[in-house]
């Protein structure tokens, strides 16, 4: 009686290796594990090579919120949002033409980590940050014009992290610190 080969591990994909590491900074930002666990499971998942490899690592981190994501989205125009409003813990805006202007030195942060996914083809954007906020544009691919966003001198502790991510065709982002 001859046995069935068995099919071998499947391979790690890079989105599933970038995930696991959104989730242990998360759990790390958030106050879930410690600094020492967070360098151990990085370490695991950085090196890991195969999908179950992974499954220890994140098996003690919490569930994620999946309804925390909202997406803005509009083919031509303008999409704006200012004043007080609450920043859901991923926000997509996707933009086929048009400008863009997030204001979000009144909005209300439930999570200390937000991640700003910007789809758009042309036109620009603009983002207004916390004073104490900490942005990192540094996943965005910009295709015809850079980024522009000079990093406060000093932050004060306690500000949301931003995360800005995704593409822009033609147009450019600028990212400022609210005065006030």
């Amino acid at each position: 009686m001859t046995s069935l080969p068995q099919d071998p591990p499947s391979r790690i994909s890079e989105d599933a290796r970038d995930t696991a590491v959104r989730r242990l900074q998360e759990a790390y930002a958030e106050g879930h594990i410690s600094h020492e666990e967070m360098d151990e499971g990085l370490g695991e998942v950085l090196t890991a090579t195969t999908r179950s490899e992974l499954v220890p690592v994140l098996a003690s981190l919490p569930e994620e919120n999946a309804g925390s994501t909202s997406t803005i989205a509009a083919a031509g125009g303008r999409i704006r949002r200012r004043g007080t409003w609450r920043v859901p813990r991923m926000l997509k805006v996707e933009s086929a033409f048009g400008k863009v202007y997030l204001d979000l030195s009144q909005a209300v942060f439930e999570h200390p980590v937000v991640d700003i996914e910007l789809q758009l083809g042309t036109g620009k954007a603009r983002i207004t940050v916390p004073r104490d906020a900490i942005v990192d544009a540094e996943a965005l691919h910009t295709g015809w014009k850079d980024s522009r966003y000079r990093s406060r001198r000093r932050s004060g502790p306690g500000g949301p992290t931003i995360r800005i991510s995704g593409a822009m065709g033609f147009g450019r982002l600028t990212i400022r610190h609210a005065r006030r």
